[in-house]
């Protein structure tokens, strides 16, 4: 099984990148964040026809995620359970006995700010709710856009995003650490421990071109899985194409 995730920001602008991904790459499963429409906006029967059931969350000009699926999606959880937010960040569905959970985690604006608090207790709630799930789906794949650095190997310039920057702050990462201490594994370093894997690369200054990027979209798999993860990478190639994403898709094989 290929499970995949991507940040399309704005799938009503990024729909033909979409429908030819998943020709190249070919995923069993895609989970999708900033899709950036209401429900009755989303183009489920494009979607179908290209050979994929769906689910999705969304809301008016931010957020929204989906799961994108070959096989049937059973037992759908929209949103965080028990954590009261309006904002469609959160998606949960079985595939295949396999419990995925699509998250676009908080960006957090700034250190210090109300987002940034926002954000950390956003995350708190997300840790709760994924130990609850674990109880009850050892074979379990928490993927999306974290908005979270893992370390140092995961940005360009360890010395501008540093411990007080977003994305990279002490807290964050800490609150990264307690979710994977769960019995969570970050699919990409099972398989390279190489620096200078970026997943999003910013729109301005070249971004793209020179590099200068951060590797923010992660797939953590449970221990039930980490045996049967035997390949994970990403996929640079939709980044280059017309009006973009800022983000690539990044994937995991799972025998």
């Amino acid at each position: 099984m290929k499970i995949a995730s991507w940040n399309v920001n704005s799938l009503n602008v990024r729909l033909p990148h979409l429908l030819e991904w998943l020709k190249i790459g070919n995923p069993d499963v895609l989970v999708l964040q900033e899709t950036k429409l209401e429900d009755h906006k989303f183009p489920q029967a494009e979607i179908e026809a290209a050979g994929y059931r769906v689910a999705f969350d969304g809301q008016k000009t931010y957020n929204g995620v989906a799961i994108l699926s070959r096989q049937d999606i059973a037992d759908v959880q929209k949103g965080i359970p028990g954590f009261a937010d309006e904002q469609k960040r959160a998606l949960a569905a079985t595939v295949g006995g396999v419990r995925i959970i699509d998250l676009y985690v908080v960006n957090g604006q700034a250190v210090g700010s109300e987002k940034y608090d926002y954000k950390l207790r956003w995350l708190e709630a997300v840790t709760d709710w994924v130990r609850d799930e674990l109880t009850r789906h050892p074979q379990l794949v928490v993927l999306g856009d974290f908005n979270i650095a893992p370390d140092e190997r995961d940005v360009h310039d360890a010395a501008l995003w540093n411990d007080d920057s977003i994305l990279t702050s002490t807290a964050e990462r800490a609150a990264l650490k307690r979710l994977l201490a769960l019995g969570l594994f970050d699919s990409f370093r099972l398989h390279s421990e190489e620096a200078g894997h970026f997943s999003w690369w910013d729109y301005r200054m070249g971004g793209f071109r020179r590099n200068l990027g951060l590797r923010i979209d992660l797939v953590l798999v449970s221990e039930a899985l980490k045996a049967r993860t035997k390949a994970s990478g990403i996929e640079r190639e939709p980044r280059t194409w017309e009006r973009p994403s800022d983000h690539a898709p990044v994937w995991i094989e799972i025998e």
